[in-house]
């Protein structure tokens, strides 16, 4: 379900000069960056890329949900990480992207671990937005 403009509590605003070979920057300075296409799209691979500021930004979201997953649980996830891989390549449309989305979570059994982030998935906004978009795998 979407939010309406009265619910938002925050919202980011960044810009960018000539696309994916070029630079994107938030209008509070917090990130200034030069993007490149990577050099197995072409490019110099001497910048991020959208790819990589994807991937960034989805995985500290997951990791953040898993926070609230596992505090309504009393689940113990300190010590976890989550990384998420975001590939970009063709389809009938032009381009499309895959996430896989990995975490560890040191301090529980597996299967508890598997049912958090499976909870996590449902929570993350970013997973909410890809939902029925792309493929996003869980691992």
């Amino acid at each position: 379900m979407s939010i309406q403009q009265s619910d938002v509590l925050y919202t980011a605003v960044a810009t960018a000069e000539n696309g994916r070979d070029g630079r994107v920057a938030t209008n509070d300075g917090q990130l200034d960056v030069v993007v490149n296409p990577p050099k197995e799209m072409g490019g110099s691979g001497a910048g991020t890329n959208p790819e990589q500021l994807f991937a960034a930004g989805y995985s500290a979201c997951f990791q953040g949900a898993l926070g609230v997953v596992a505090r309504n649980e009393n689940a113990d996830i300190s010590g976890s990480t989550v990384t998420a891989e975001v590939g970009i390549g063709k389809n009938d449309e032009g381009f499309g992207l895959i996430v896989k989305i990995s975490a560890t979570i040191p301090n529980v059994d597996e299967a508890k671990a598997k049912e958090l982030i499976e909870k996590a998935h449902q929570v993350c906004p970013y997973s909410k937005a890809t939902r029925g978009n792309i493929t996003v795998e869980l691992v």
